[in-house]
């Protein structure tokens, strides 16, 4: 019995291995499994972003698409490629491990590609080949079976992107202990060199991938993501034996619904009360200790099943009656810990909402920032750089400012404050928010130089480049992306710290569905400011002849304005919120 209680501590509990055994500690977790994940990262972003990132361009080019179907395709395949993350999220945490979703994930994200390459490769599975110019009929856009083969291919690879997003970040922090400050420190590094990894193959996808589609063709371009996908397979099988995994609990959204319906149903007054031993769960309002979500007992005692502490925290007390009076039904029977990771969910969506419109910011430098940059001298010497290649600003300074960051800035700010973390998850987020409103308002700024410029020269109505360097646009990019690099990291830390271990990965995929929703944010306020703007006879701000017509810096203004209102939205939020400070018990 001794024997066999000496393995049993040396066990993590409520994990396993590849193999679906126990995992041990000292075999399993730790920053050498975790690293496996961070190289597969690198080749799974830039399989997702040597296409993502010049999608538009093949549906104009070699598909006939219009520009705005074209922008219309690439931005529906991008939302719902990160709205999938939610599908990937679930399935890790009520199905399967986070191993196994990676692993099938990335196969059909292979099988997605290949499709794609193999259609980009056959002229026969492409409309008929057009030349156009002015004065002539427009080219005919993809239709029928070969439509179908292309829409097939692009949402495998959305499906299996989904996937990965959902899984790959979520398994690369279940190998650090939380119940130690060595784990928890090793988990917040983890989470900045996932972004930064996640910046390096985009790096990559933004220079190399790019010029090879622009220059060699883009069977090519489908070729090298697909072979960057299927290396990212052995890559992280490679870690097998060291990686611990979560063992599913079930559907989150039953105990979601479940507690909700509960507490919905119970009596607001009279009923049956159940038992309280008196002893009160409390939170604190930054994050110490271990954030591990144990079973909530009464202290000096052990967890049995009367042992249970009984009296929920404070925070949404309306979900107490789920424990407090007895339900009609059995099935609807809930316990102190069910309501509690209820009200952490209820808790961290308002600040899933705040973040929206920084990544509606983000989609900026997809978009307008892109075209600012076209009209301008995109030379580097003799080397003129492609558009679709300007994203090679934030992710170079995400790139250096990382290291800096976990190295430098973190050890910094734990012997300034005296506490592990040195900086709260809410704090690093709200940073990212405010850099976003400085880069909206230098956006602005640079606009109108650029228009200026334009006005000067005589060359509003002028196709050929601005005499105005491109790196103009570096500041915006500066601040974007190190608004990014905070709040990207911060939010998948924050919500995987935050959030109860059975329902973790689904947690941590809002991180990606913000940035879906930012995206389509986007396309709604340029819907309703061309609305808005157009009344009474006047040209909408983004409409006309060219960008120099546009009325761009308004709307960088109008972007500002939001962001600065998000903000106090957000710093309402985060005063209030209080951590999980679990197993702490008020007596």
């Amino acid at each position: 019995m001794q024997e066999g209680g000496g393995r049993e501590t040396e066990r993590w509990e409520g994990y396993v291995d590849w193999r679906n055994r126990p995992a041990a500690k000292g075999r399993h977790g730790g920053m050498v499994a975790a690293s496996f994940v961070l190289v597969a990262e690198v080749l799974e972003n830039l399989a997702f972003l040597a296409n993502a990132s010049n999608l538009v361009t093949y549906l104009m080019n070699s598909m006939h698409y219009s520009p705005s179907q074209s922008a219309t395709t690439v931005t529906n395949f991008m939302g719902t490629a990160f709205l999938l993350a939610l599908l990937g999220g679930f399935l890790s945490d009520a199905v399967c491990t986070t191993y196994v979703v990676y692993l099938a994930s990335a196969a059909v994200e292979f099988m997605g590609l290949v499709i794609l390459t193999i259609q980009a490769r056959s002229s026969s599975l492409m409309p008929p080949a057009c030349a156009k110019v002015a004065g002539t009929a427009p080219c005919e856009p993809v239709s029928g079976s070969k439509k179908a083969m292309l829409f097939v291919g692009l949402y495998m690879t959305a499906l299996g992107i989904g996937g990965i997003k959902g899984s790959l970040p979520s398994h690369g922090a279940e190998q650090f202990d939380e119940g130690s400050p060595r784990g928890r420190k090793g988990r917040s590094t983890f989470f900045n060199y996932f972004v930064f990894c996640l910046s390096c193959g985009a790096l990559v996808a933004v220079t190399f991938a790019v010029w090879v589609e622009d220059n060699k063709g883009w069977q090519w371009g489908f070729f090298i993501s697909t072979i960057a996908i299927l290396l990212s397979i052995p890559v992280f099988a490679a870690g097998s034996r060291f990686y611990r995994s979560k063992v599913p609990t079930g559907s989150p959204l039953v105990t979601i619904a479940k507690v909700l319906l509960a507490a919905a149903l119970a009596p607001r007054r009279g009923g049956t009360p159940s038992a309280s031993n008196g002893a009160v769960i409390d939170r604190a309002p930054s994050p110490t200790g271990s954030t591990e979500l144990k079973e909530y007992c009464k202290p000096g005692e052990a967890c049995g099943a009367d042992d249970v502490a009984t009296e929920p925290s404070q925070e949404l007390s309306a979900l107490n009656r789920a424990v407090h009076c007895q339900p009609r039904h059995r099935a609807l029977a809930c316990t102190v810990q069910e309501v509690e990771d209820v009200k952490i969910v209820l808790m961290v969506l308002p600040i899933f909402l705040a973040t929206i419109m920084l990544n509606c910011c983000l989609a900026q430098l997809s978009t307008f920032s892109v075209e600012q940059a076209a009209t301008m001298d995109t030379r580097v010497g003799g080397l003129k750089v492609p558009a679709a290649s300007l994203p090679v600003f934030p992710v170079t300074f995400i790139i250096l400012l990382a290291p800096i960051y976990d190295h430098i800035i973190i050890p910094f700010a734990r012997r300034a404050t005296g506490t592990e973390m040195g900086i709260t998850h809410l704090q690093r987020i709200g940073t990212g928010l405010l850099l976003s409103i400085v880069a909206m308002a230098v956006a602005a700024v640079v606009e109108v130089k650029r228009k200026n410029v334009a006005t000067s020269n005589g060359m509003t109505d002028s196709h050929a480049p601005l005499p105005i360097t491109f790196f103009w646009i570096a500041f915006q990019y500066l601040f974007l992306g190190s608004a990014d690099l905070f709040t990207l990291a911060g939010l998948l830390e924050f919500f995987f710290s935050e959030a109860p271990p059975r329902m973790r990965s689904l947690a941590t995929s809002l991180s990606w569905a913000s940035l879906a929703l930012g995206y389509y944010l986007s396309s709604v306020l340029v819907t309703i400011v061309n609305s808005a703007t157009g009344r009474g006879g006047h040209r909408p701000w983004l409409e006309g002849a060219s960008l120099n017509h546009y009325h761009l810096e308004r709307f960088y203004w109008l972007m500002c304005a939001l962001s600065a209102v998000n903000y106090i939205f957000f710093l309402v939020l985060a005063i209030r919120y209080k951590y999980r400070n679990a197993g702490v018990i008020k007596a």
